[in-house]
This record gives structure tokens, sequence and C-alpha cells, in this order.
């Protein structure tokens, strides 16, 4: 994660190896539910396709071709050791903008 998606971080002495990121402004989507509680992260990005050249330069793949949904247009990276997060550049208010 470090290599591909750029972001500043420390190496936490006393773990070797543990990476602590800074991460960008975020906000938390809590959605309604019907059956089992789930969750997953996502990232945004203001501008899905230049955030996917830059990001496919530095190795991440994408599964398939991004899709509109009703919160924005979405697509899944497939990071390093096969992790899969769902990128996507929002359609809806920001809270960030409060």
């Amino acid at each position: 994660m470090r290599d591909v998606l750029g972001w500043e971080y420390i190496e936490e002495a006393a773990i070797p190896g543990w990476l602590i990121f800074k991460l960008p402004p975020a906000e938390v989507g809590v959605h309604p539910t019907e059956g089992a509680a789930s969750h997953e992260m996502c990232l945004m990005c203001d501008d899905l396709d230049s955030t996917m050249r830059e990001l496919r330069g530095n190795g991440v793949e994408f599964r398939g071709d991004p899709v509109e949904e009703d919160f924005g247009i979405v697509t899944t990276m497939l990071l390093p050791g096969g992790l899969e997060v769902l990128l996507y550049q929002p359609t809806h208010e920001s809270p960030l903008d409060l």
C-alpha cells in the first residue's frame, strides 16, 4: 500500500515492519441493511479516470470497467497481496463541505 497509494507514513519502531499511514480526509457512510451486518472500506477520489491512470502506473490492477451506481462511479482495485478495495468518484453531497 505504501508503494501504490503514495500515502505518507511513519514506521512503528516498537514493531518493525509496521507502517502507520497519514490518511486523506475521510467520511463514513452508514447504510441501512436487512439481515446480517457487514462493512466495506471504500476510497473516494475527485476524478476516477485520472486516479485510475495514476494508480495503474504504480502497479494497481482494476476489475472491469467503472460502473455508475446510485452513489457514484465505481471500480474495484486489486492491490498487492490480493486486497480488493472499492474506489469511487462520488455523485452524492459530501459532508467534507459542511
